[in-house]
């Protein structure tokens, strides 16, 4: 069943235009051509870069945030409470009016106490700045080399300067030693990048970051398998020719540095801008959807590459609003650059107040039950 399943799979037609087969890609006469097998190097590549990560975070990362003065955001626990921890858990991290009532009379708390008691557990679940400024770090120093390498490999090469030239003797494309290699590495890079997003810092945006990752998985696999090599290295290098400005400015906000982080996202905010709404959909796509169908009739293949293209331009918009959302607020109010989509420190101004009354109550009315006094974990620095 399963041999039928992929020779069902594999078969030409999907994947080729008429006239064409993977006889066409089997090495011959010293010319080389991309194979499925090979993308299996990308899972110990992206084991690799997993560790390289942890070794990169301990050992340059955090002496760099120190540098620049990024501290460990120190959050002293909860006070352990066995039926607030289990609706926490359970039920909701942020309790209704009816279900604070509700604690309360379970707990023997006040309602100040129960709201104070989930504000500050929904804190200490937040990342710290040092964990976001490691993971911004990381992410800076692949994509700018990613960025020069893929730079590097396609400087020489004619398709960038005039992208019909991807299409020239397709599929019959050797593969070069340079392609090769970009591939297995943004391929393994994304794949840690999936394998971590359980530990990774959560963001609001964080459905459409998974969608990213398994589309950009499945790009990179699929014009690989079919060797539309030309059109993917292109694709790759326009997406890493921004994304490293975003992670500085990132890097430089967590640090506190509010000029440079400002500054910086406006410079990425504009190739962001230039490269995903302008050059991507008006270049590439319009050369891998309108210009192929003058060379050849459409096929399976022809349709799903250019459906993950579609995928991914969808989320270049989502982006983009974001991006310009804040870009404006900066610009014309002169407001700190602060990233949407992260989750902030909850404080709240009348905390002290409330505990000095709650002091007051305790002393009038005696103990409460559960009723522990605990240290404020407020944050004035955020993201």
């Amino acid at each position: 069943m399963l041999s039928g399943v992929s020779e069902w799979f594999w078969q030409e037609r999907l994947w080729f235009p008429k006239g064409l087969g993977w006889d066409d890609l089997r090495d011959r006469d010293g010319r080389v051509y991309a194979k499925a097998q090979d993308l299996w190097v990308a899972l110990p590549i992206a084991l690799v870069f997993l560790i390289i990560r942890q070794i990169f975070e301990r050992t340059v990362a955090t002496p760099l945030a120190s540098l620049l003065g990024v501290k460990e955001t120190v959050r002293l626990k909860v006070p352990h409470n066995p039926t607030l921890d289990s609706y926490y858990c359970n039920v909701s991290k942020n309790p209704t009016q009816t279900s604070i009532a509700s604690l309360c009379q379970q707990t023997g708390c006040s309602g100040r106490q129960v709201q104070r008691w989930f504000r500050r557990r929904r804190n200490q679940d937040r990342p710290s700045l040092l964990k976001k400024f490691n993971e911004a770090s990381w992410r800076f120093t692949f994509y700018l080399l990613a960025f020069i390498a893929g730079l590097a490999a396609l400087i020489d090469k004619p398709w960038l300067y005039d992208l019909k030239e991807m299409w020239q003797d397709f599929p019959v494309l050797t593969l070069l030693p340079s392609q090769y290699w970009y591939y297995m590495i943004e391929l393994g890079f994304y794949s840690a990048l999936l394998f971590s997003v359980a530990s990774d810092v959560k963001r609001k945006d964080f459905k459409e970051q998974i969608v990213h990752h398994v589309a950009t998985i499945l790009l990179i696999s699929f014009s690989w398998c079919v060797n539309y090599i030309r059109a993917g290295t292109l694709i790759m290098l326009v997406h890493d020719s921004s994304d490293y400005f975003l992670e500085s400015a990132k890097m430089f906000n967590y640090a506190g540095w509010r000029n440079a982080c400002n500054y910086i996202f406006i410079v990425f905010a504009a190739i962001f801008i230039i490269t995903r709404l302008v050059i991507f959909p008006f270049w590439i796509i319009y050369c891998t959807w309108v210009y192929p169908v003058t060379i050849y009739e459409p096929f399976f293949g022809y349709y799903f590459f250019n459906g993950l293209l579609m995928t991914l331009q969808c989320l270049h918009i989502f982006w983009a609003v974001l991006i310009i959302r804040i870009a404006i607020r900066f610009l014309t109010h002169n407001e700190k650059v602060d990233d949407e989509r992260s989750d902030r420190d909850e404080t709240d101004e009348s905390e002290e107040g409330e505990e000095e009354e709650d002091t007051k109550e305790m002393k009038k009315n005696g103990p409460v039950q559960n009723g522990h006094t605990v240290h404020n974990n407020n944050h004035s620095k955020t993201e």
